[in-house]
């Protein structure tokens, strides 16, 4: 069984993607938009450059996404995204271009229990939660 992150947007996906790929040092392996499915014909002309579904690989992890049909979109909320790095500079990094633009809800510091940990709101509305734990913890 594998669990994966699905995030929605409100016509942002695809900027958000890129965006993701870059920090997270990914690559987006698949995407379509509304109008290159073969929903297209049912759905509004305004969505048809919207993203249907995007699918990003980070390491051994995927990150899917898409852009909400209209009126179904609804800002994220109860959750947060989690990476965890070993790495002390990249993780915090990799926090810092998250945050930029966006929200940081607890600064990138030393814990109890990480080398470094903070949590930010992207530029997208999207929660996340970075995490370099400390050797002897892994």
């Amino acid at each position: 069984m594998k669990l994966n992150t699905y995030l929605s947007f409100n016509g942002q996906c695809e900027a958000a993607f890129k965006f993701y790929e870059q920090v997270l040092g990914g690559q987006v392996v698949f995407s379509m938009t509304w109008g290159e499915s073969p929903m297209a014909e049912q759905m509004p002309a305004e969505t048809h450059k919207s993203i249907m579904h995007t699918t990003l690989r980070v390491g051994d992890g995927v990150l899917m996404g898409a852009d909400s049909p209209p009126a179904y979109f609804s800002k994220p909320q109860g959750f947060s995204v989690s990476v965890s790095i070993s790495d002390k500079a990249e993780a915090e990094r990799i926090f810092n271009d998250l945050a930029a633009g966006g929200e940081v809800k607890m600064p990138y510091q030393k814990t109890f229990w990480a080398a470094g940990f903070g949590m930010c709101i992207d530029k997208f509305g999207i929660p996340w939660m970075v995490n370099c734990e400390e050797e002897n913890h892994e």
